[in-house]
Order: structure tokens, then sequence, then C-alpha cells
């Protein structure tokens, strides 16, 4: 598909490129070394799906900058994002993306070596929910890329990493709100009188894939 980003394909508004972010690609993240075949499997989520080979395009890959499972949640502006919502969650930044995690998590964050797995791109479709990418048959890895220093690593690429005791409170206004979000692990977030209320809100395919 070439260094062009796919995103007519999309159902929708793709997150913003960021610095050094390279061509596009399809990957898989992992905290284990050793993979290599990627064989359908279904969700955990919704065992009687179809099972699928996941990926997540190079775009949208920083939302897998972090240990496999940190919760954690993402978001963006889009053209319909309101001047409001772009103040509130973007207006002390000068980042387009802003990730955010629990501070629970920093000690395995700093700690984690992943490894992005390469696929063969012409194996896979567009999932629905932008950037993730599905097969329904076995995959080769092309290649194996180790990814160390996670901090630095958003620190590179301007995306703004926002560390907080709890991500409740971010995550229900988030999901109230006209910016562009995806969260993960979220079920592995700490108690928090907004939980119930943010987890009935989140959108998939959040807290269906960790990597």
């Amino acid at each position: 598909m070439g260094a062009e980003y796919p995103g007519h394909l999309l159902a929708r508004e793709p997150a913003p490129p960021y610095e050094g972010e390279g061509q596009f690609a399809l990957w898989h993240f992992s905290e284990d070394p050793s993979l290599g075949r990627f064989r359908p499997r279904a969700s955990a989520a919704s065992p009687e799906a179809q099972p699928l080979v996941w990926a997540v395009d190079t775009r949208h890959a920083p939302m897998f900058w972090f240990t496999r499972d940190c919760p954690r949640g993402c978001v963006w502006t889009v053209p319909s994002t309101t001047p409001e919502d772009r103040e509130r969650f973007f207006g002390q930044s000068a980042a387009n993306r802003v990730h955010v995690m629990e501070a629970g998590w920093l000690g395995r964050m700093r700690a984690c070596r992943l490894y992005a797995y390469r696929l063969p791109a012409g194996a896979f479709r567009p999932h629905e929910v932008g950037g993730y990418w599905v097969a329904d048959e076995p995959v080769e890895a092309i290649e194996r890329v180790v990814i160390d220093d996670l901090l630095g690593r958003h620190a590179s690429a301007r995306i703004e990493l926002r560390l907080t005791p709890s991500i409740w409170p971010f995550w229900r206004r988030v999901t109230n709100s006209t910016v562009e979000f995806s969260g993960c692990r979220l079920r592995n977030a700490a108690s928090h009188p907004d939980r119930l209320e943010a987890l009935d809100s989140e959108r998939p395919p959040s807290d269906r894939r960790g990597s």
C-alpha cells in the first residue's frame, strides 16, 4: 500500500501522524521474543466471533507502546472535535496526540521490552475500527523489531504521555466528548467511582486487544 496512509479505507478518522512515523506497515506487538507464525484466534471478549489474526498499522502503533496489560487511553482530535473539547484535552499541550496511563504501571513500563512483528499487509483487511486490521488465515512475520525505552519512544514521537493515579475520571470525560479515542486493558485499571460508568461506554475493540 506504500508509504501513504490508506485512511480512505477506514471507518473513522485516523490519528494524526507522529514524528518519525515511517512507512505504512502492519504490526503485532508482544513481550514474547519467540513469535513467528500467527494463527487466527477468537476474541476473549467475544468467543463466538470468527477467529482472526489482529494487527495494528504504523499510524496507530503508538497505542501499543505499553507493557501488554497496562490500561491506557489514547486521544486525538478530528475535524468534528469542538473548540471546547480541543481546549479541554489539548489546551495546555503542543502535542496532537495524548496517551494517559496510571502511575502504578510506571515501573513495569520502564522495565518493558517489546517486540514488534511486521506482518504481510496483503493478507489483511481493515477492521471497522480504524487502525486495526484482521486476517482469517495464518500469517508469518516478515520482520521483528526490538522496542526499548517506551517512555523515550513517546517523547521522540512528540506524543504526550500523562501519568495519573486513576484513568477513570479522564476516560469518562473522553467517552462523552468529540475527540477520537482508543482504550485498551481498561479492566486492569484501579478502582474508582467513575469506573463502571466509563466501562459501559467503552468503544470496541478497546480492551479486546492487548497486543
